[in-house]
């Protein structure tokens, strides 16, 4: 169970880090947003990140295994990658439809995803 949640409060995580690291990029085609300079962005999107930590840092809490959880500290950072990538694919699909994912992005997250295979590997 603290697996699921641990990766519940990862994903959902992520999606407010690529909001705050990305979303900015999209968002500048609105009017209003448009007219802000580089320093308004960016407490923007800290004011976003603030939400990430708030559930990343519980997610790391719970998952670890010295604190009860059921991952190791380098186990925590793989599943982190490939749900931050998971994410980030979904939002490109979504938020820049001209931004097309290729072949050899597909290539890369296999091989990403096979990290998590062998950090797991015991």
């Amino acid at each position: 169970m603290k697996a699921i949640f641990t990766i519940g409060l990862l994903v959902v995580s992520n999606t407010f880090m690529t909001l705050a690291w990305y979303g900015h990029l999209k968002f500048s085609q609105w009017n209003w947003f448009s007219k802000l300079g580089l320093v308004s962005i960016v407490i923007i999107s800290w004011g976003i990140a603030l939400f990430e930590y708030a559930f990343q840092v519980p997610a790391n809490r719970i998952g670890f295994k010295e604190n009860g959880g059921p991952f190791s500290l380098v186990e925590l950072k793989v599943i982190q990658e490939v749900i931050t990538l998971t994410i980030f694919a979904i939002f490109n699909v979504i938020a820049f439809k001209n931004h097309e994912l290729k072949l050899n992005h597909f290539i890369a997250f296999i091989l990403i995803v096979f990290s998590v295979y062998f950090v797991f590997k015991k």
